[in-house]
C-alpha cells in the first residue's frame, strides 16, 4: 500500500514509493512473488498516493519489473473512471490480479451499474486466465451471499 500524501509531497512520495517497490521487487522476486499495485478510489480513499491505472502503470512501465503487476479492481476503476471494458483492454497486459464488487454499494457483485457477465465475457476475450478475488461487504449470510455465482452461471 502506497499511503495518503499531501498534494504537496507528492513528487518526493513517487520517488521514495518507487525505490522502495525497486527493493521489494527484488526481495519478492527471490521468492517468486509477484506485488500488485492497487489505485484506490479517491470517494472511499481521500488522499491515497494514486488513484489511477494510468498512475500506476506509469509505475509499472517506470520501473520494468516483471513481478510488479496491476491489480484491477473493478470497484476501484468503475468508481473512479469508469469504462470498466476499455480499460480492461488498455491495460491487460499490466494485470497480475482481478477483484470484483458491486458498484457503487461494494456488496456481491449481483448488483448495482456493473454487468459482471460482460466483465468475465472480456477476461475470456482476453485470455485472462489469472484470479479472480471477491473483495466486497456481504449483504447477509456467507451462502446466501454467494447465491450471485449462481445467477451468473459461475457454479
Amino acid at each position: 500500500m502506497a499511503g495518503n500524501v499531501a498534494a504537496t509531497d507528492r513528487a518526493s512520495a513517487r520517488a521514495v514509493f518507487a525505490e522502495n517497490l525497486r527493493v521489494a521487487a527484488r526481495k519478492a522476486a527471490a521468492q517468486q512473488i509477484t506485488l500488485l499495485l492497487e489505485p484506490l478510489n479517491p470517494y472511499d480513499n481521500p488522499g491515497y498516493f494514486y488513484s489511477t491505472l494510468s498512475e500506476a502503470v506509469s509505475l509499472i512501465e517506470e520501473l520494468g519489473l516483471a513481478n510488479i503487476k496491476l491489480q484491477f479492481d473493478v470497484y476501484h476503476v468503475a468508481r473512479t473512471e469508469g469504462d470498466v471494458l476499455v480499460k480492461l483492454e488498455k491495460y491487460r497486459r499490466h494485470i497480475g490480479n482481478v477483484q470484483i464488487a458491486g458498484v457503487p454499494a461494494r456488496a456481491e457483485p449481483d448488483e448495482g451499474e456493473i454487468a459482471y457477465p460482460a466483465v468475465f465475457a472480456a477476461l475470456d476475450r482476453l485470455k485472462y486466465d489469472g484470479w479472480v478475488g471477491c473483495e466486497y461487504r456481504p449483504r447477509g449470510e456467507t451462502d446466501q451471499g454467494l447465491s450471485w455465482m449462481t445467477k451468473m452461471g459461475l457454479r
